[in-house]
């Protein structure tokens, strides 16, 4: 196994070109609906009898392909096309309000008139920002399939874009088969316009259909790339069984694959590397480490790095993300010259 590598020059390079990158998000942009509850003013429904939780404040944000669209922008990109579709609602109003204010064009966000903009709606309590402070969430999907016509103008956005695109990034966030953005017509369009646009950086990361990538770099997580349908907060998979279910998908899909191990950091394929988490103190939340991982490795991708490179970058942003509480991260440029430096110094401690 390989030893990851990265200078505080070589990431000076990356950062610098990061302004000049050009970037497409196509996948299920989501609405994160945050309503934060207080529970000493909890009242007591007269109807039902059941607890009616006070809401003091509400925070939306862009989520899932959002999320990693809020990362491409706090890391500075210089352009921002999110590819994807939304419902004619208020929802699809506050994502789009959402993502302009990041600088992200939303000229090829789709509304379909019998389609809902998706949402995670998570009600918390003000009292405690960790992830014990959520109460259950409550999801809005699109359970019915994506209508041909909607197909059509995706990819057509694609092509549209893609002779000015450093990056495509493709966030298969709904579970449903075809019922989400990425349907299998378009992952068949986007494996063939990997395979005729290749200084342009694939990028894919899918919940459930990850095998059914090629010719695009994926990134999935332990449990994902051995084929595991759900798993425990504290569970992992051994490394030689993992090794085995990389190199598998490595062979099907033709380019490298990005496996992260959590705290433990990330297994690159192409040179078979293994490239540790930085270790934080304190808590944490990792609710969307995993894009923000992935906005990093893009752009260093996009900006020259190797594989191992892309992947400390990676890691040096989802460890700044996951120390903010109650919200979905985002890292800033400026901060991770000194999180590769206590990256740097817990490798030299570990190697002594």
């Amino acid at each position: 196994m390989n030893v990851a590598r990265l200078t505080q020059e070589r990431l000076a390079e990356f950062i610098r070109r990061f302004p000049s990158l050009r970037v497409a998000v196509v996948g299920d942009f989501f609405l994160d609906k945050y309503l934060d509850v207080d529970p000493a003013i909890a009242e007591v429904s007269v109807e039902s009898g059941k607890t009616a939780h006070q809401v003091v404040n509400v925070r939306v944000s862009p989520g899932a392909a959002g999320t990693v669209t809020q990362n491409l922008a706090a890391l500075g990109a210089g352009r921002l096309h999110a590819v994807g579709l939304t419902g004619d609602d208020g929802e699809g109003y506050d994502l789009r309000k959402c993502l302009h204010a990041l600088g992200c064009s939303t000229e090829h966000l789709h509304i379909g008139a019998d389609r809902h903009t998706p949402q995670y709606l998570k009600p918390r309590d003000i009292t405690d920002l960790s992830l014990a402070g959520e109460h259950n969430r409550y999801d809005t999907k699109n359970r019915t399939p994506t209508p041909r016509e909607l197909e059509q103008k995706i990819m057509a956005s694609v092509d549209a874009l893609l002779p000015d695109l450093d990056a495509v990034v493709v966030m298969d966030q709904v579970e449903m088969d075809e019922c989400g953005v990425v349907t299998r017509a378009v992952r068949e369009m986007l494996a063939d316009r990997a395979r005729r646009f290749p200084k342009v950086v694939f990028w894919a990361d899918s919940r459930r259909r990850i095998r059914l990538y090629r010719n695009i770099i994926i990134k999935a997580n332990q449990f994902e790339a051995t084929g595991a349908q759900s798993w425990l907060p504290d569970q992992e998979v051994p490394m030689d069984r993992l090794r085995v279910a990389v190199e598998k998908l490595r062979a099907q899909n033709g380019v490298p694959v990005f496996t992260t191990l959590g705290p433990k950091g990330m297994l690159v394929s192409d040179p078979w590397t293994l490239v540790p988490g930085v270790r934080v103190e304190g808590p944490t939340d990792p609710t969307g480490a995993g894009d923000s991982a992935s906005a990093g490795a893009v752009l260093a991708l996009c900006a020259g790095a190797t594989c191992p490179e892309a992947a400390v970058v990676g890691n040096l942003v989802a460890s700044i993300t996951i120390q903010q509480l109650g919200t979905t991260g985002t890292a800033r440029p400026d901060q991770l010259p000194e999180r590769l430096a206590l990256w740097q110094r817990q490798q030299e401690e570990s190697h002594a």
